[in-house]
């Protein structure tokens, strides 16, 4: 049998680690100006974002695309270890 690898660049990826890894590149505070949510700005943690954004949809959406474009952002010239893709199933 062949493994069957996603062509989805989010599977495997949690919301969870969607937020830490955001988090640690550019912290809170530009978090709160990237994406425009109160969560982000108002006494922030991974717990009260986790529970915002399961519950709307458009919020999501967008921590999702500035996580995507991150990827997209640190991808290695080298063909190097890439910390972005940790967790990916589609790693190299």
């Amino acid at each position: 049998m062949t493994a069957q690898h996603s062509k989805d660049p989010l599977h495997g990826v949690t919301l969870e680690m969607q937020i830490n890894a955001l988090v640690a590149r550019y912290g809170w505070e530009k978090l709160g100006k990237l994406v425009n949510i109160n969560c982000f700005k108002n006494d922030p943690s991974v717990k009260s974002s986790l529970k915002f954004l399961r519950r709307t949809p458009w919020a999501r959406a967008e921590v999702e695309a500035l996580y995507l474009d991150s990827l997209e952002d640190n991808e290695p010239q080298d063909g190097g270890f890439n910390p972005w893709l940790q967790g990916r199933d589609d790693k190299i």
